[in-house]
């Protein structure tokens, strides 16, 4: 940065009166902040980063790569030359300096195993053999598409909407590309035209058969090479974190009352597998799944029902379990007169809990879950986002600006300013110098600096990314979204859950699959994951010397890295915090987003006690032009929303909604 710089331009410049400053765009501030423009609050939501979603942000394959070459570097958010601060605290009023280097992801090891073809004359493939991690982002590569999320059951309706074409503005050359809403923001940074594709859900009958292939058929099939992954990289999008969403959990709810599911579109999971003396299977979930199951006995079908028909009241029965509330789950289930056949379905595949942390009431909890989410949206209890789980940051990052919030990103804040009289946090200091006063501040706990987290004892998340050739288990459908549970290979060590996502989830190429996997940490990733992945899968490479790992699906390339868990950290871990200062955690180790919601709506809560977190919008009939250009009522809980109308030309971009109803 040059030392003209270091001043704002007139086109850096925000606006220096704000309600409320998010800093940082994971998911439990884009709830936040858009809970907070709802109620008609001025927000700034401001990163630090190029990117929506921080760490829970998804990737094309050379976003990914020019991702780890930023960490590669150490990530020094602080490296270029900033307007100096100290300057600009007055004598009444104390700094509290912020982080100038994300320390959330550790450990990052890349492994490729497939052919690199060095004739290739495509530039960006040559650049990227030579150094896998050189080629510059293109941050998120893909449209954020307008859709309704879609159900198959049940009497809810959904409202969905597509915008008009003048909705999405274009580049301004008189508006800085950093400040803008999230409309301009996602048409500058993704490339290519909107497009909408239905929600899929279940298969043919016949998809979940299963396919045996000769391993001579598999040899002649098409090689995949590197130069191949790079060229298709921009169908990848691959995430930092790896969740799915109950179809009854409170992040779909939250979705659909705040109508914010119109900006997403979803995939059912289709089925359920658990890894079982070293075979993978499917689970039975639905009724006619369980009595259609051959792996399953007939007598192991009616025990099975009976238990879960217990677990889903079993509230009114605390008779039954009482005597067990200090004992493990799996423990538990050995005194139900399950076979170890069930036992392991209902701990690893259902309840999805380890054997030792899981206690007896939190077992049942689960199950009591999985059993009610079930049949909502399909014959398993999750969707997972088309496009990644990065999407769903950016739909609430949407919904806020479509009430007013301003965001901004590459946009880094040096510190906070702390009223010395009130201990009142009062304003921050950019990197350009410019101070921005509110009255509220949410920051995310990567951005709080080593002083300030001193006492703080985090998690750490164990994260492998895999590129694979085949499914896990084949069927007569290529098109299969899974998710499995392996439980530990060791003792001492955790299960591993793992996700399989096809091309159709938009989040990788044709013919490949995008695995991830997570548990919580006891050493590197590589340490803790490795030995799933050679239980599970063979290196690309190696199958050629090996026939018998022909079996097996192949590994094209390969990710591991360490993610830091800040959920479950109370505020009074932190050093120096004023009261109006709130901190937001990063992902958390869950499969579901419930802790995100949940710390979302509490520090609304705290922030306005009895104001209504994320109300829907208001109804197209009761919004109210102003034909004088003079608004009468602000924007805020009301349902009512006065619009400023400054031309007949203007107003065709706000006409109704058309309503689509799905059953």
């Amino acid at each position: 940065m040059s030392p003209e710089a270091s001043s704002p331009s007139m086109a850096d410049c925000l606006p220096t009166e704000f309600d409320v400053v998010v800093i940082g765009t994971g998911l439990p501030e884009s709830i936040l902040a858009a809970a907070c423009s709802r109620n008609g609050q001025r927000v700034l939501h401001i990163d630090s980063k190029s990117y929506y979603g921080g760490n829970w942000a998804s990737f094309s394959f050379s976003g990914l790569l020019s991702w780890l070459d930023e960490y590669k570097q150490n990530s020094d958010l602080g490296g270029e030359s900033t307007a100096a601060w100290q300057d600009l605290i007055h004598e009444t009023e104390v700094a509290i300096a912020l982080s100038r280097k994300d320390e959330t992801i550790q450990h990052r090891e890349v492994f490729c195993y497939v052919s690199k073809d060095m004739d290739d004359n495509i530039e960006e493939i040559d650049a990227l053999q030579k150094n896998p991690s050189s080629v510059a982002s293109s941050t998120l590569s893909k449209p954020l598409d307008f859709a309704s999320l879609s159900k198959e059951t049940h009497s809810l309706y959904i409202t969905s909407y597509k915008m008009p074409a003048k909705d999405n503005p274009k580049s301004d050359g008189g508006i800085s590309p950093e400040v803008t809403d999230v409309e301009e923001t996602l048409e500058k940074e993704y490339c290519g035209a909107k497009t909408c594709i239905h929600t899929s859900l279940d298969g043919d009958k016949d998809e979940d058969k299963p396919v045996m292939e000769d391993s001579t058929d598999r040899s002649k099939s098409n090689r995949i090479t590197y130069s191949q992954i790079i060229e298709e990289g921009r169908k990848f999008n691959i995430d930092l974190v790896s969740k799915l969403l109950y179809s009854k959990g409170l992040l779909i709810d939250l979705l659909i009352k705040s109508n914010v599911s119109h900006y997403a579109e979803f995939k059912n999971v289709t089925r359920i597998l658990t890894f079982r003396e070293g075979k993978v299977e499917k689970v039975p979930c639905s009724r006619a799944d369980v009595f259609n199951s051959k792996e399953l006995t007939m007598v192991e079908k009616r025990m099975l029902m009976k238990f879960l028909a217990f677990c889903l009241d079993y509230e009114q029965h605390p008779d039954e379990y009482q005597a067990f509330m200090q004992s493990s789950f799996s423990e538990y289930l050995k005194t139900k007169n399950l076979t170890p056949n069930l036992q392991h379905f209902v701990l690893h595949s259902i309840a999805m809990a380890s054997d030792s942390s899981c206690t007896t009431i939190d077992g049942l909890k689960a199950t009591k879950n999985f059993l009610q989410c079930l049949g909502r949206f399909g014959n398993t209890p999750f969707l997972f986002p088309l496009y990644g789980q990065g999407e769903i940051p950016q739909c609430f990052c949407r919904m806020c600006a479509v009430f007013g919030g301003i965001y901004c990103l590459r946009r880094k804040v040096q510190c906070l300013v702390v009223d010395k009289e009130s201990g009142r946090c009062i304003a921050i200091i950019d990197h350009f110098g410019q101070r921005i006063n509110a009255k509220y501040f949410v920051v995310e706990d990567s951005y709080l600096s080593e002083e300030t987290c001193s006492n703080v004892q985090y998690k750490q998340i164990s994260r492998a990314v895999l590129i694979t050739d085949e499914s896990l288990l084949k069927t007569d459908s290529d098109q299969q979204v899974s998710i499995l549970i392996v439980p530990p290979l060791e003792p001492a060590t955790c299960a591993v859950r793992v996700t399989e996502l096809c091309s159709s989830t938009m989040t990788c190429m044709k013919n490949t699959y995008l695995v991830h996997m997570t548990c919580s940490s006891s050493k590197t990733a590589k340490e803790d994951l490795e030995s799933v992945v050679k239980k599970l899968f063979t290196p690309y490479a190696q199958t050629e010397k090996n026939k018998e790992e022909l079996t097996k699906p192949r590994v094209l390339w390969a990710l591991y890295f360490n993610m830091r868990d800040s959920s479950g950290i109370s505020r009074s871990s932190y050093t120096g915090l004023p009261s109006n200062v709130y901190v937001c955690s990063g992902p958390d180790c869950g499969l579901g987003n419930e802790h995100a919601v949940k710390q979302a709506e509490t520090l609304f809560q705290e922030i306005f006690p009895g104001e209504e977190f994320c109300p829907p919008p208001p109804n197209p009939e009761d919004i109210i032009f102003d034909g004088d250009g003079k608004q009468t009522e602000t924007l805020g809980t009301s349902n009512k929303v006065v619009v400023e109308v400054e031309s007949d030309e203007g107003s065709k971009d706000l006409e109704s909604p058309e309503k689509h109803f799905q059953n």
